[in-house]
């Protein structure tokens, strides 16, 4: 390493962004100008770009690194821009972290590569070599084991905490026992942001510093206000509210992540547009009644 940077003091709701598309497919740029701006407009804290939440499997390189652009260009300093970076290669990695850093985000979500499988000592050399590439620029490490097969333990994470441009944790591997002992083991060293909007208080309340959140897509002043109640000691507020989208947070996963909330979007009259293959829409019509029964408890139908 050629830099010793400062952890950066990631803390709060950051919503994973949707990327929507016009009817034909194609990019909706003026649709994520005005996702963006309706976030920046809720006191969201940071925006995650180009997650999984995004469809960054399904973009181009040009888009992907047109939706960072924008995300980069109207957060103007008024939200921290964590861009999706990792893949399953690590030098693609590496190369979209670089690029992220010159487009002015202010660090990269990287994920644990999905399908490979590494060992720790494979995860120690994949994000030390990221951050060789990019000495200095803050990285948040994503732990999503439904989605890559590999959970990362906290002794694993422990290991990569050798690695300073490892500045906090997304953690979605939904043990909340797992959660608990790397917020009590490494919570002063780098943030711990929940990765399951479904158990996002219960994550905050044994030492967590925010959520990484899809829900926030859909109602960002309502996670907003849970958060900043629950820092304020407010529990019987954030408790509130954690009862009140609690269903909404389920139903938004009840098909594969982005479609129901793209689903959701398009019901409010937000841009959204279709999701892109392999993904496909909301369409089961059980499963539709459900969030739509959802949308209207929270009065939002």
């Amino acid at each position: 390493m050629t830099a010793t940077p400062k952890r950066a003091p990631w803390k709060g709701v950051f919503t994973a962004i949707v990327t929507p598309f016009t009817e034909s497919g194609a990019l909706d740029e003026p649709g994520l100008r005005t996702l963006i701006k309706r976030q920046l407009d809720a006191g969201i804290h940071g925006l995650v770009p180009c997650g999984t939440t995004g469809e960054t499997p399904a973009l181009t390189h040009d888009e992907w690194v047109k939706v960072i652009e924008i995300a980069v260009e109207l957060a103007d300093g008024k939200a921290w821009v964590i861009a999706g970076t990792g893949t399953n290669n690590t030098e693609a990695s590496a190369s979209r972290t670089a690029k992220a850093k010159e487009l002015g985000a202010d660090g990269g979500l990287v994920i644990t590569p999905y399908y490979n499988k590494p060992t720790a000592d494979g995860l120690l050399r994949h994000f030390g070599h990221v951050a060789e590439v990019n000495p200095g620029f803050p990285m948040m490490v994503y732990n999503v084991p439904g989605r890559t097969a590999l959970n990362l333990s906290p002794n694993a994470y422990e290991r990569l905490l050798e690695i300073q441009e490892i500045a906090a944790l997304k953690e979605a591997s939904g043990n909340l026992t797992q959660v608990w002992e790397a917020t009590h083991r490494f919570g002063h060293l780098t943030p711990i942001l929940s990765g399951e909007d479904g158990i996002n208080l219960p994550i905050w309340e044994v030492g967590g510093h925010g959520a990484v959140s899809v829900l926030s897509n859909v109602v960002p002043d309502l996670v907003v206000e849970q958060f900043n109640a629950h820092e304020k000691g407010d529990h019987s507020r954030a408790f509130e509210l954690h009862q009140r989208f609690a269903a909404l947070s389920r139903s938004l996963f009840i098909e594969t992540s982005p479609s129901p909330a793209k689903y959701v979007l398009s019901r409010l009259g937000l841009p959204s547009g279709p999701v892109r293959m392999p993904l496909a829409p909301l369409t089961n019509p059980t499963h539709v009644e459900i969030v739509e029964n959802d949308l209207r408890k929270l009065g939002l139908l």
